[in-house]
């Protein structure tokens, strides 16, 4: 599996930023992108997409994993993230749950920041893990209840 990551690594990068451009956001101006590589190479990109109603707005991390599940897509091997602030942002709480949905917790997510091409620090590693400790999955939901 790292060496799917490895590979694609760049690719991912640049899909999470192309995919920033397309985000509709007329009420906060932040823009995200997200790209999700699948297990067989491929990537879906997503964008934060708001809606008038603030309820109805959908993050980039959600639209890429709506995407990708509407077509089929249940294995994931990383995740990339961009905004436009200077330093890495991570997923929301929402997104993070749903990341956890379809996402073993070694899943890397790659945190990059609007320059992170010219910034040494520009890109964090982390995991699902790292990022959602103490997590609930669907696992769990076989657990015995007494």
């Amino acid at each position: 599996m790292a060496d799917i990551i490895t590979s694609n690594r760049d690719r991912l990068l640049q899909a999470a930023a192309e995919a920033k451009t397309f985000a509709y956001v007329p009420y906060s101006k932040f823009r995200v992108g997200a790209a999700l590589l699948t297990e067989d190479g491929e990537i879906i990109k997503g964008a934060n997409i708001e809606n008038a109603s603030y309820g109805g707005t959908i993050c980039a991390e959600r639209t890429a994993f709506v995407k990708a599940v509407s077509e089929g897509k249940r294995k994931f091997a990383a995740l990339a993230v961009t905004t436009d602030v200077a330093s890495p942002i991570a997923p929301c709480g929402m997104c993070r749950q749903v990341i956890r949905e379809f996402c073993s917790l070694d899943m890397p997510i790659l945190l990059a920041a609007s320059s992170y091409m010219e910034k040494e620090d520009g890109i964090r590693d982390t995991t699902l893990g790292e990022i959602l400790p103490f997590s609930f999955g669907p696992e769990d939901l076989e657990r015995d209840r007494g």
